[in-house]
C-alpha cells in the first residue's frame, strides 16, 4: 500500500490565529412609574416598614403584587409584616460582583418574613456557608440612608430573638410617597465573534465590507452570521459588497443619548449595501435630517482615525434615488 502523501504546509491564510475577543457592556437606566401597591411597599421600606398584600384566600404576599398570581384578582389590602423571618433556601456567593449588596462573600437567600406566606430574595450577611442553613432565623439590617428602594434593606443578618407581632392592616398612606423608580440595568460580558464575523471585522480594518453567501439560496448576508437563517446551513463563500448602498427605512432620533456626542435630531437608517441581501444600520450625515428618505443612495464616511473599524456615518452619493422595487424585499 502506498502511504498517503503528507499534507502541504499551511499557508499564511490557513495558519491558526488568535481569536478575536472584546469586552462588551450593555447598560441603560430602566425608569418606571409605581402603582398604589408598589408605591406603598417602597415608601414603607424608606420608613423601615415592610408591607405585604392579602389575597382573597387570606395569604400574604411579600413582595406585594397588584394582582393575585393564582386568580388574577386585583389586590389592594396591605398588611404589615415583621422585619424578622426564616430562610427557606439559599446559595453561597463567594465572589461578589459589581453593585451587589455586599462587598464580602455572602449568601443569596429566600426569606419568608414573619406574617408572610411567600419569600423575599435578598442578601444574607454570614461568616461563611457553614453558618447558613434552611430554617435559620434572620432579621433585616436597614440601610443607614433610605430612599424608597429595595436597597433600603441593606441585607439580612442572623437573629435569635423573639418573633415580632404581625398581621396589622395598613392603609399604605405615607407622607411624600415614592411614585417612580430608576433601576439601572447592566450586562458585562466578553464577546467572541467567531469565524464569519472575524472575517467581516478583518475586512473592516481594511475599509472593505465582506459578507458571506448561502450556497443554497444564494443570499449574501452582511454582517455575516455564519449560517443562513432561512436554509440553516453554513455560509462559507466570502463576497465583497458595497461600499455604496440604499436607505430602505429610517428613524429620526430626537433624544440625546448619554456619552454620545451627536446633536439631535439625527437619523439612523437601515442601509442595503449593493450586492447584499440584508440591510445593516448606520447614521446618515451630510444632509438635513428632514431630507433623508427611502431609496436615498449613500456611501460610507470613514473616521479620521486610521484604526477606526466602522464608518462614522453614511452620506448621499448624489445618484438618483433607487427604485422601490429594487429594495422592497429588504425592508
Amino acid at each position: 500500500m502506498t502511504p498517503a502523501a503528507a499534507p502541504p504546509p499551511p499557508t499564511p491564510t490557513d495558519a491558526p490565529r488568535t481569536p478575536l475577543v472584546a469586552p462588551l457592556v450593555v447598560e441603560f437606566p430602566f425608569t418606571r412609574s409605581l402603582g398604589p401597591v408598589q408605591s406603598a411597599f417602597l415608601t414603607g421600606l424608606r420608613e423601615s416598614t415592610v408591607l405585604g398584600v392579602r389575597t382573597e384566600d387570606g395569604r400574604v404576599l411579600v413582595p406585594p403584587v397588584e394582582y393575585d398570581p393564582a386568580t388574577a384578582a386585583e389586590l389592594r389590602d396591605l398588611v404589615e409584616v415583621a422585619a424578622t423571618g426564616t430562610v427557606t433556601t439559599w446559595a453561597w456567593n463567594p465572589a461578589p460582583r459589581r453593585d451587589q449588596p455586599l462587598t464580602t462573600p455572602f449568601a443569596w437567600a429566600l426569606v419568608r418574613l414573619d406574617g408572610a406566606d411567600t419569600a423575599l430574595l435578598h442578601a444574607l450577611d454570614a461568616p461563611g456557608p457553614d453558618a447558613v442553613h434552611s430554617g435559620m432565623r434572620v432579621r433585616i439590617r436597614w440601610a443607614a440612608t433610605r430612599t424608597g428602594a429595595i436597597t433600603d434593606i441593606a441585607c439580612f443578618e442572623p437573629y435569635d430573638g423573639p418573633r415580632q407581632p404581625t398581621g396589622a392592616d395598613h392603609t399604605g398612606t405615607f407622607d411624600d410617597p415614592v411614585t417612580g423608580i430608576v433601576a439601572p440595568a447592566r450586562l458585562d460580558y466578553s464577546y467572541a465573534p467567531g469565524r464569519a464575523q472575524s472575517r467581516y471585522l478583518d475586512a473592516l480594518a481594511e475599509r472593505r465590507m465582506v459578507g458571506e453567501r448561502c450556497p443554497r439560496c444564494r443570499k449574501v448576508y452582511v454582517p455575516p452570521r455564519g449560517a443562513c437563517p432561512t436554509c440553516g446551513i453554513a455560509t462559507t463563500d466570502p463576497v465583497e459588497v458595497g461600499p455604496r448602498g440604499t436607505v430602505t427605512t429610517f428613524c429620526i432620533v430626537n433624544i440625546k443619548a448619554k456619552n454620545l456626542d451627536i446633536e439631535v435630531p439625527y437619523v439612523y437608517a437601515h442601509i442595503a449595501l449593493d450586492g447584499a441581501d440584508l440591510a445593516l444600520h448606520g447614521r446618515i450625515g451630510g444632509i438635513p435630517y428632514d431630507e433623508v428618505r427611502m431609496g436615498l443612495r449613500v456611501e460610507p464616511v470613514w473616521p479620521d482615525d486610521p484604526d477606526g473599524r466602522y464608518p462614522d456615518h453614511y452620506r448621499p452619493t448624489g445618484e438618483p434615488d433607487a427604485d422601490y422595487d429594487a429594495y422592497k424585499e429588504l425592508l
